[in-house]
């Protein structure tokens, strides 16, 4: 059974840091794509960042880039987010997201999700 356990969210100020983290069992790994979404209140689902489990490769919204970083830990099975330099437009629920296919943007191609972690920016 494919889990996915987010953790790490939290309150923090403009300018200020957090490092979130996704846990993933039961997965395939080497035929997946890992991502990270966010909703912040009364809007759709976002794409934040992806990386492809085989090879690294990363992908990132543009309004993150410079800003956040997408990684894995192989041994521990672990995905993580790492969010610098936090804006207020950054709250919101964040996701991870398993899956696979050629176009790590998109929802449709992720077919697990965990249960999200809420990022507050706020002064």
């Amino acid at each position: 059974q494919v889990r996915l356990v987010e953790s790490g969210g939290g309150l923090v100020h403009p300018g200020g840091s957090l490092r979130l983290s996704c846990a993933a069992s039961g997965l395939i790994f080497n035929s997946y794509v890992m991502g990270w979404f966010r909703q912040a209140p009364g809007k759709e689902r976002e794409f934040v960042a992806a990386i492809r489990w085989t090879g690294g490769s990363t992908y990132y919204l543009d309004s993150v880039k410079g800003r956040f970083t997408i990684s894995r830990d192989n041994a521990k099975n672990t995905v993580y987010l790492q969010m610098n330099s936090l804006k207020p437009d950054d709250t919101a629920v964040y996701f991870c997201a398993a899956g696979w296919g050629a176009d790590p943007y998109s929802r449709s191609t992720y077919k697990k999700w965990g249960q999200g972690t809420q990022v507050t920016v706020s002064s």
